[in-house]
């Protein structure tokens, strides 16, 4: 059993093993929902429209359109819905910035009281929130994490998941594409390649959140390859219904 010397060593090798990822930049998973959106989105659209006996030019045409489309509407879709949770975060900050204003000895008693519920002895809970409320930032700080479970320091950016979002998707709706534009003329290769992708996306994805890459991998693959086969098999059954 090892001994250790002194208190240093543990302390650096605490600090080496206990550093967490960014969680709360916005990016991740705009980014990661666009990569995967646009790659079973196109390929879903590219093969419906193959299946329906379409020429090679309606294929391409509509792969672009599809790349075009989807990143436009998902970059806006972040950024709404980004904006908006961020607004809504920021007016509860005000609220609770004005009870802070108007109730300040209210606002102290019940930090006080929230760490007598986690265990703190009294006193000590007071004390705590005595110091903690002499700053009124840190103090609204403070009671947004223990009261809203949010870091108003640490919010998400509308423009970065916007254009992250736009930027996966464009990625990922690219390459069920870029077979035809290097002239390609079968759908194989491009079907190939989004699977691939597809498979790529996942085990990036579990290299990030410390998941098993190759069942994420597979994950994917399997989504992505019932979505493109069952759009397939529609696009058939239209064609040859309307033809």
């Amino acid at each position: 059993m090892a001994i250790i010397e002194t208190e240093a060593p543990l302390h650096e090798a605490h600090r080496d093993n206990h550093t967490h990822r960014d969680v709360n930049g916005g990016w991740l998973r705009p980014a990661v929902f666009g990569a995967m959106d646009g790659l079973v989105s196109n390929l879903a659209l590219m093969t419906g429209v193959a299946g329906g006996t379409a020429s090679q030019q309606t294929v391409v045409i509509s792969g672009l359109a599809g790349l075009a489309a989807g990143a436009f509407s998902m970059a806006a879709g972040e950024y709404t819905s980004v904006a908006s949770q961020r607004e809504l975060v920021e007016a509860e900050l005000d609220v609770e910035r004005r009870e802070l204003l108007k109730h300040p000895a209210d606002e102290e008693a019940e930090l006080a009281a929230l760490y007598e519920a986690r265990g703190v002895e009294p006193d000590l809970a007071r004390e705590v929130a005595r110091q903690l409320s002499r700053d009124p930032e840190q103090a609204l700080e403070i009671h947004a994490r223990e009261e809203l479970g949010i870091d108003p320091s640490d919010l998400p950016s509308p423009l970065v998941a916007a254009v992250s979002s736009f930027g996966s998707f464009a990625l990922g709706a690219l390459l069920p594409v870029l077979p035809f534009l290097l002239g390609a003329s079968a759908l194989w290769p491009a079907v190939l390649l989004a699977l691939a992708g597809l498979f790529l996306c996942g085990a990036v994805v579990a290299k990030v959140t410390a998941r098993s890459w190759w069942y994420s991998g597979l994950r994917q693959l399997a989504l992505g390859g019932a979505a493109a086969g069952v759009t397939y098999a529609l696009g058939s059954l239209f064609g040859t219904a309307v033809g």
